[in-house]
């Protein structure tokens, strides 16, 4: 076997916004005459350096860095249905992220099945690829505003008073994942202000917000080669805690790694999304 790479240089596709400083805005539907969603931002590819943690797993956590890996095979193995999956695989996934970080109450709102197609371009909820763009998945107004989407009105405003997060729980499922795997931003060498930018997801029947992420040479970029099934990661993508003493969220993006074997299978993985609130 060949040594585990300690590092591979890539090109990450960044996020640039409105020339004229007007809010950046992406449209989640196709436009009706050009046949792609409607956007006033652009974006570009800029080369990183990419390290793997592989051995060094446990430098990370998820309030030094905004991310954090763990060993927990799941009992849950087909992934092979939406509602068998929210039956079995979310209620053993909200009593790991409760072991992993403490918190007291957990509450999954969604999850994502990505299998790579090579060729397929229809990006439809059962045919998710890996998404190749470098974010955050929500704002601090759009995590505040799943609060009150997800959890009953009559608890909203005492949950909202204690410190809460939105975690992504990732892991690939059936093989290894060799392929386009994930590449996470330590938040340490994010510059906040600088670095993210609202993005208005514009939804049929309802308005969401991400960060668009532009390119910054101090980012320092990290993944874990080969992650297995049993393997997972947690992705911090909001908490309410923003004093400077935690980190507070995780760009992240998958991305093409040169040093994937040929005959590796392509990518299948699920991801959960989160309410993670503490008492």
């Amino acid at each position: 076997m060949s040594a585990e790479p300690s590092a591979v240089a890539v090109e990450l596709n960044y996020f640039i916004p409105p020339a004229d400083g007007s809010k950046a805005f992406n449209n989640t539907t196709s436009d009706p005459v050009t046949g792609v969603p409607a956007t006033n931002t652009k974006r570009e590819w800029r080369p990183v350096e990419i390290e793997n943690l592989r051995g060094h797993e446990n430098d990370v956590s998820l309030d030094n860095s905004g991310f954090q890996f763990f060993h927990h095979p799941s009992k849950h193995t087909s992934f092979d249905g939406a509602e068998k999956v929210k039956a079995e695989y979310y209620p053993e996934s909200i009593e790991l992220i409760k072991q992993l970080t403490g918190a007291s109450r957990v509450v999954i709102f969604d999850h994502t099945i990505r299998r790579r197609r090579p060729g397929e371009t229809e990006d439809t909820p059962d045919k998710r690829q890996p998404a190749q763009s470098v974010h955050v998945d929500q704002t601090t107004a759009a995590s505040i505003a799943r609060v009150h989407r997800h959890l009953p009105a009559s608890d909203v405003p005492s949950l909202l008073t204690k410190r809460f997060q939105i975690i992504n729980l990732w892991r690939p499922i059936h093989h290894a994942a060799y392929d386009f795997p994930l590449a996470l931003c330590d938040y340490r060498s994010v510059n906040p202000a600088q670095d993210l930018i609202p993005v208005t997801l514009v939804y049929p029947d309802h308005e969401g917000e991400t960060f668009g992420v532009k390119y910054n040479p101090a980012h320092k970029w990290k993944y874990l080669r080969e992650m297995t099934p049993e393997e997972g990661l947690l992705i911090k993508c909001f908490d309410s805690i923003q004093d400077g003493s935690v980190a507070v969220l995780t760009p992240h993006t998958a991305f093409e790694d040169p040093t994937t074997p040929p005959d590796a299978l392509k990518r299948e993985s699920i991801e959960l999304r989160a309410l993670v609130f503490y008492d």
